[in-house]
Order: structure tokens, then sequence, then C-alpha cells
């Protein structure tokens, strides 16, 4: 496979990776290309930026989630018929799962898709400095091809001039451009990183702004050349998009608003493929659940700061709980996890009454959790199977309090770099399974199979709890026959 890459890394995050990928997605759309998009790692935000620029989805490439001939194969698969793919790191380039090895960074990553290197550096606070700095990434993993450097919060043409003499003497590698110290290109961030691409407000006009500053101080024919030195992948031995069981197709109800929206594309890509119908409704606005649903896909995003909205839609909490109590399949993430119990708590210490599957509410504290997740599963259900293994991520601000003991967890997370020791995590209330892990369902395609299946399936009313408010809601229109 023959697809021209380059991949946008930094030493640490807050570089500017994003700033420049996205600004080189538009000067090369400019220049009439087709630009594949791609994030590295476990990131729900960046990639609406990137899929901003590129006008093609982004989708995620996690060398620990995924085993490495998956983030192969997507890859492949997602960059069919592009001009050129552009990689958004993760991170610093070489930080990981652990700190004695690089596995599940953008380094790995780089050495997954033989894909050049460009790193981006800010030199806000140096000038010569720069130069002992890339010499460092350059030599410190020789299967990583550092191929050029890009300079971030540059303080002046001057300024840029002498740290470009300065790391192009002494590493001998070139210098691509630079950005200004310009607030104009720094993008507005809140607890869990970026404000998403929907709620940034107008960012046309400021991608049209990064692109022509781009275009003036990048050589954007340099890195075109860089991307078309990548070597010829070796095709994949199969399609994992291709090969599920016939059926008929069956609408799935995705959450999609600006309160949900953390989701892996592949996730949505793979179900597809098994045979769903993607109906996205929004919790902050719908009255109902798409017509002729026969499961429901609660994403992760930030309930939090669309509390009250969502508290003040009776009607589509109403639909859930009759979706619930008609045994349709359920599963929510993290946010959705969240939203699914009794309240949420804000970080003004506000209280908002939610849907209230789970007993208990969802708490927002200062204390950020943040990881990678070894986990198993605890029983058999719609979506797993009893002892079976994963990974997954976590990454969230809230605690679920007041989860009854008796409640049964859904996962058990095994030691790793995160955890001292293993620990349960997540619920099962019947067809509803919750979790404050993310999974990239890509690691095990059998996950949408099994999705698509218990959808057609129809009813799953083995071990549903009656809802207290589901005898006076009106049936939901999602499970009329």
């Amino acid at each position: 496979m023959s697809v021209p890459r380059c991949l946008i890394a930094a030493p640490a995050s807050g570089a500017g990776k994003t700033t420049f990928a996205v600004g080189l997605m538009a000067a090369l759309r400019a220049h009439g290309l087709n630009v594949a998009p791609f994030k590295a790692g476990p990131d729900y935000i960046d990639p609406g930026y990137l899929t901003l620029a590129a006008r093609r989805p982004c989708h995620n490439l996690d060398a620990w989630l995924l085993p490495p001939e998956r983030v192969r194969v997507s890859f492949a698969h997602h960059a069919a018929g592009a001009d050129i793919a552009v990689i958004e790191g993760v991170m610093g380039l070489f930080d990981g799962y652990s700190g004695v090895a690089d596995a599940g960074s953008t380094a790995h990553l780089a050495r997954l898709l033989e894909a050049p290197v460009v790193l981006v550096v800010d030199v806000s606070a140096m000038a010569r400095s720069a130069a002992a700095l890339v010499r460092g990434f350059r030599d410190f993993e020789a299967r990583v091809r550092l191929a050029g450097v890009l300079l971030n919060r540059v303080g002046s043409p001057a300024h840029a001039a002498l740290v470009k003499a300065a790391v192009e003497a002494e590493t001998g590698l070139p210098v691509l451009g630079f950005l200004a110290a310009d607030e104009r290109w720094r993008l507005p961030e809140r607890h869990l990183g970026l404000v998403t691409a929907p709620e940034a407000g107008d960012r046309q006009t400021w991608l049209e702004a990064l692109r022509a500053e781009f275009e003036a101080c990048v050589d954007v024919e340099r890195m075109l050349e860089l991307a078309a030195s990548a070597p010829d992948l070796p095709e994949a031995d199969s399609d994992l998009f291709a090969g599920f069981p016939a059926g008929p197709p069956v609408v799935i109800a995705v959450a999609h608003d600006l309160a949900f929206n953390f989701i892996y594309e592949d996730n949505l890509d793979l179900l597809r493929a098994a045979g769903a119908e993607i109906a996205f409704f929004s919790p902050l606005e719908s009255e109902a659940l798409p017509r002729g649903a026969r499961a429901v896909y609660l994403c992760g995003g930030y309930p939090e700061l669309w509390a009250a909205q969502l508290a003040a839609n009776e009607r589509l909490k109403a639909e859930l709980r009759a979706a619930h109590a008609a045994g349709l399949p359920i599963y929510a993430e993290c946010g959705g996890l969240m939203y699914l119990t009794e309240t949420i708590t804000d970080a003004q210490g506000v209280t908002h009454p939610m849907v209230g599957l789970l007993p208990g509410g969802s708490v927002l504290t200062p204390r950020l959790t943040l990881g990678y997740r070894s986990l198993r599963a605890l029983s058999d259900s719609w979506l797993w199977r009893a002892g079976e293994t994963g990974r997954g991520h976590e990454f969230h601000h809230s605690v679920w309090q007041g989860r009854p003991a008796t409640l049964p967890y859904l996962y058990e997370h095994q030691p790793d770099v995160f955890r001292a020791g293993p620990g349960l995590e997540g619920a099962r209330l019947g067809n509803l399974l919750a979790s404050y892990t993310h999974l990239h369902f890509l690691s095990r395609p059998e996950l949408a199979a099994r999705f698509v299946a218990a959808a057609r399936a129809g009813v799953h009313t083995e071990g549903v709890s009656e809802c207290p408010d589901s005898r006076e809601s009106t049936p939901a229109r999602a499970i009329k026959a």
C-alpha cells in the first residue's frame, strides 16, 4: 500500500501539535489534495478539529489498545483513496504506557506505519537550546525517523531564523517553518483538554486564517516531499470491517450532541459493517429516541457542563427508562454512565436530576482519573462472555457516589502501571451495561457483532428491574413494533 504520510509529534503535550496538524491539513486541502486525518492515542476531542480541517472523518490509531496488525488495517482502510495521510501524535513523542518502554506512544505508532516524524517544538523560551533538544529526540530511538522540525511560538522572524540556524547546523534536520506566538492560534481549553470543535464558535474563520498563516510561514511543498518519502506498507491480510454475519439492518440509537460526542469513529464504522443503521439523537434536545431503535449507545462527553439542560429534558429521560424496562440493550460509557445515574453534581456544587436507572449520583471532583485499563468481564452479557479480557481507557473528573454494593460490577481491572492492585468497575443492570472505561471496538471486533446481534434479537427482559416511572411514561416510539 502506497500512501504518502507524515506524523506530527512534539516533545510534550501543549507544544502545538493540534494547531500544526490542522494548519497542514487545511493547507493541503487548499492545494486540492484529499487528506486522510488520524489521531494517535485515546483522544476524542482533537479528532473534531482534524475532521474540520480535512473535511473527512478522523480515526484514532492506538498502538496500545489495538494489536499492531489492527493499527495497520485501520490505517489502510481509512487512508484508502486519499492523496496523503496526516497523523497527529499524542503527548510527547516517546510517552506511552510505561516509563521504561514506549508501547502505545507516538514513536511506537511511527514505527508501525514507517511514517516520517516532524517534531513541533515550543521555542518561546529558548534559542540554541532547541538544537540540543532536537538532537536528543533525533538520537533517542534509532528506529524512529525524525525527518524535520517545526517551530511554535516564535517571538519574531529574527528569533525564528536564529533557532532555525542552530537546529539545522547541529542536527542536520530541516526546519520546515514556524508559527508566531499569537493568541489567535491558541485553541480554547477546559478540564478535560480542548473545548470541543462544535462548541468553539466560528472555527471556519479561524481555520482560514490559520491556513493562510501556515502557507506563508511553513514550507508545505517540503512537507509533501517528506510524506512522499514514506515506504510502501505491506498489504493487510484481512479487512476487519468486512466478514460480519449477514442479517437484516437494525437501528442503534447513538447519543451525539454538545454533551455527548466522545466516541471512536471506528466503533461506528464497525457497527455499520455489522449491520447497524446508526441513528443519532440528542439527550439535550430530542424528545424521543429515534424511531425503530432496537439498542442505545450513550457515549462519553461533558454532561456536567450541560446538566441543567439534560435534567430539563424529562421526555427523553422517560424514553430511556421505558426502553430499559422493555429490555432494549443499553450501553453507556463514562459521560453516558453519569447521565444514567440519579443525579449529576457539577463543579459549582449544583445537583441536577438525571435518568435514574443507576442508583447513586455522579459528582465532579478536582481529581482526574486517567489511564489505560486492562479489564476482565465478570459475567456473561449480550456484549461480553465471562472471563474475556480486553483493553480500554479512562478519562474523567467525576466519581460515582452512592453505588449500592449489591449492584453487579461489569469488569475487574487488572493491576498495571496505573493501579497498584485490581479494582472492580462498571455495572450491569439487566440489559444495561455501563462503565467509565471507553472501549475501542477494533480491539475486539466481535463486540460490534454482538451489539448488533443483541439489537436484532429484540427484547432482553431477564434480570431487568422495574423502573419507578416506567408504568406512567408513554411507551417509547423507539420500541414500538
